[in-house]
This record gives structure tokens, C-alpha cells and sequence, in this order.
């Protein structure tokens, strides 16, 4: 399943950093360390891996400056992980562009699996139609799927990868209601009980950018103890 998937790991401790390389190989990826944030640039940059293990506290340059600095001109999907328990940074690593995080200590078992479907889920979106599928539209908003971006009146709107995804699941199926679960299924391609809050942290930022009082959304729907819809 994983063929000649490369995965890029930035951490500093090397001890961890050995453990998940070994770990990774064993899965049947091909591996490339670094151990500090500039490291990590110029190996995403040279190596163009299929997905990036990423720890935020790294020497040099923040794992927070680096994900930004990938989000800029890279789709690769980026996991986070972070030694701390604040919310904050969790919320600050999805923002900037990380499809998803793992605080420490964490299963090694459960990281290969989150590896997997994140690879597997982008892997379905470069088969997904070119750019001859016809334009999604929900209100004023527009999902273009071929070139991967999305409007909104007519202005562009600067999507995450992530977001993007989200954004261009909920037009497919407008007006219908999928919980967190669900969401984590279909848009992260998790087949396991994952963290639900990253769908809220994705939800929350998205509105942000799609309605004009994300307080009060029009398009972006809570249904209470269901889930979320897209209305337009």
C-alpha cells in the first residue's frame, strides 16, 4: 500500500527520530530525517516528500515558521506534533496549514495509521477529475476542483489544503448533514476513532473565510448533536 511513499521527519530528539524512522522503514516507506527547522526546508524542498512529520518545538527555526513557510508554494500533507498540551498550539499549527497534529507521548501504532490515511487521501485527491469537472456551486460561493481553489462573490479565496478539501466535500453534498466522525472519514480518510477536534478547529477557520459573520453562519451549518452541513 505505501510503494515508494517518502515521508520527511523533523525532530530534534534523535532518539525519537530514530524510533520513527526505524518504525516508518518497517512500514514500507522510504525516510528522510532532519533536526532542525532549516534542515527541514531545504530537505522538503530537495527531497519533495509525499508527507511531513513535523515537531514544533525544533532548534533554529519553529516547526510553526516552517509549516508556514511549506504552506506557501507545498500541498503536502503535514502532521504536527507537539510536546505541549496547550490548545493554542494546536489550533496556531492547524491554522497555518498542518492537516492534522499528535501531541506526546503518543502510539506508534496510531501515527502509522494517521501516516496511511493521510497518504491514502492524497493520493485520491491527485486522481481525482481534472480540470474539465465542472465548477461546485453553493450561493455565491464556488468550488473550482480542478484547479483546486474556491471564490466567494468572486474573490479567490486562500484556503488551506485542508480547507479546501472540507470545503469542496460539504458542496458535493449540499444541504446534507455528516457528523465529525464522518468528516474525519471522508475529508482526513480516517477508517479509526481520530481526534474530532480537528474538524472543529478546520470548521472554524473555514468560516472565517466564507461567511461574512462566522459567529452566525449562512453557509457553514451546526446542526446541534448531528454535525455540520454547507448551506447556500
Amino acid at each position: 500500500m505505501t510503494g515508494n511513499n517518502k515521508v520527511l521527519v523533523v525532530e530534534d530528539d534523535r532518539n525519537l527520530s530514530d524510533t520513527l524512522k526505524y518504525n516508518l522503514r518497517k512500514d514500507g516507506y522510504d525516510v528522510v530525517t532532519a533536526g532542525d527547522g532549516v534542515e527541514a526546508l531545504d530537505a522538503a524542498r530537495r527531497e519533495k516528500p509525499d508527507l511531513i512529520i513535523l515537531d514544533l518545538m525544533l532548534p533554529k527555526l519553529s516547526g510553526f515558521e516552517v509549516c508556514r513557510i511549506l504552506r506557501k508554494d507545498m500541498t503536502v500533507p503535514i502532521l504536527i506534533l507537539t510536546a505541549k498540551t496547550d490548545e493554542t498550539d494546536k489550533i496556531v499549527g492547524l491554522e497555518i496549514g498542518a492537516d492534522d497534529y499528535m501531541t506526546k507521548p503518543f502510539s506508534l501504532r496510531e501515527l502509522l495509521a494517521r501516516a496511511r490515511a493521510m497518504l491514502r487521501r492524497a493520493k485520491m485527491a491527485e486522481g481525482q477529475p481534472g480540470a474539465g469537472e465542472a465548477v461546485l456551486k453553493v450561493g455565491d460561493i464556488e468550488v473550482d476542483i480542478g484547479r483546486h481553489r474556491a471564490s466567494k462573490g468572486g474573490a479567490w479565496l486562500e484556503l488551506t489544503p485542508k480547507e479546501f478539501d472540507l470545503l469542496a466535500f460539504l458542496a458535493r453534498n449540499k444541504s446534507l448533514v455528516f457528523s465529525r466522525d464522518h468528516l474525519l472519514e471522508k475529508v482526513w480518510g480516517y477508517d479509526f476513532a481520530g481526534d474530532t477536534r480537528t474538524v472543529d478547529v478546520h470548521i472554524r477557520w473555514l468560516r472565517r473565510k466564507i461567511e461574512a459573520d462566522p459567529n452566525n453562519p449562512e453557509h457553514l451549518i451546526t446542526v446541534r448533536g448531528t454535525g455540520y452541513k454547507l448551506e447556500g
